[in-house]
């Protein structure tokens, strides 16, 4: 009998489930972006002001293409960058409100101090040239930037399109001799 009451808890003790650890959530992790709209704004005095379109940033085998839908541009070629800080305000400069100036400078992460164009080791946010027809058409192409491999690191950050030219070097002029900014987008 005793071997039998034995067993019969044995086998009571078997049947019951054993205590479960409670159930863990997997992990859950962002996919990076695979591309990035940013609207384009006039840059003004005041702030942002209208549209002049938008960019569609997105990660490419040759670095990131910057799709370009552009409308209100002047005419000729324009500096265009990636700057520091995430904001298309103006900012009081010296007495005078500067267009966009809240943006800060070029996005330069290396701290490398030099304007050398979108193949140089200088800043990373020297972009290729805009260059808008005589009709001042709207703009719709695609630029590459070859040393940005992650269109991630550009969030948090503005796009900045100058008047004027850029010649990639800080001589005679600094920052490529690049005018007024003209328009701005944040990249969120």
């Amino acid at each position: 009998m005793r071997y039998l009451l034995v067993a019969a808890l044995a086998l009571a003790a078997c049947s019951q489930e054993a205590p479960q650890p409670p159930a863990v959530e997997p992990a859950t992790t962002e996919a990076p972006a695979s591309e990035i709209s940013v609207a384009l704004m006039l840059a003004t005095p005041t702030g942002p002001g209208g549209s002049i379109g938008t960019v569609i940033i997105r990660n490419s085998a040759s670095g990131a293409m910057f799709d370009l839908n552009l409308n209100g541009l002047p005419p000729g070629t324009h500096g265009f960058h990636i700057h520091e800080m995430a904001s298309c305000d103006a900012s009081h400069d010296n007495g005078a409100m500067t267009p966009a100036g809240a943006a800060g400078g070029h996005f330069d992460p290396q701290s490398t101090g030099r304007h050398a164009g979108p193949e140089g080791d200088g800043h990373l946010g020297d972009l290729p040239r805009l260059e808008i027809g005589s009709d001042g058409a709207p703009v719709q192409r695609s630029l590459t930037a070859p040393r940005i491999t992650d269109i991630t690191q550009l969030r948090n950050h503005a796009l900045m399109i100058h008047a004027g030219g850029d010649n990639y070097s800080d001589e005679p002029a600094p920052l490529g001799g690049g005018g007024a900014r003209i328009g701005c987008g944040v990249i969120g």
